[in-house]
């Protein structure tokens, strides 16, 4: 399962980076070790500090990864995409739409 990670730095994992922090080889550390893959990292102007491009063999596993991540207390604004399958979703909001009986 393909996921797409947004996060802001807390101030003390700022200082962190600013002091040497691999933040490279900790993240893909920490993909690996719930049996995923980092494939992508890069620091972002806007409204998120970082983004991390990976995958998971599985939820579970994310938001193991995500778990881990909060308690850490290094980062605040903690997201988690998950990629679906377009015509997967498409298909579901057919049968969703042809059951679904709006109020009024």
């Amino acid at each position: 399962m393909k996921v797409t990670v947004l996060a802001n730095y807390e101030p003390h994992a700022a200082r962190g980076l600013m002091q040497g922090s691999d933040r490279e080889a900790a993240i893909k550390a920490l993909y690996e070790s719930v049996g995923g893959k980092m494939t992508g990292l890069m620091f972002t102007r806007g409204k998120y500090d970082v983004i991390v491009h990976g995958e998971v063999p599985d939820q579970a596993a994310g938001m193991g990864l995500a778990l881990a991540v909060r308690a850490s207390g290094s980062v605040r604004d903690l997201v988690i995409l998950e990629e679906l399958d377009m015509k997967a979703v498409i298909a579901a909001a057919k049968k969703a739409a042809g059951a679904y009986k709006p109020a009024g």
